[in-house]
């Protein structure tokens, strides 16, 4: 797995998320903290420029 996005608040985070999901790129968050919900986004090698190529067409 490699870092893909460091999600600053919680809408950023779900917005990537469902990008992510809705392209079928798989995915881990870390990072996640009660007091914080912010995470790094993180996919596998091989998914990294599908999931690129994804969020560039939802800016």
């Amino acid at each position: 797995m490699v870092k893909f996005y460091d999600a600053r608040s919680e809408a950023e985070l779900a917005r990537v998320e469902a990008v992510l999901k809705q392209g079928g790129v798989e995915y881990f968050v870390t990072g996640l903290a009660e007091e914080n919900v912010t995470g790094e986004i993180e996919v596998a090698e091989e998914d990294l420029p599908r999931a690129e190529e994804l969020l560039l067409k939802t800016q």
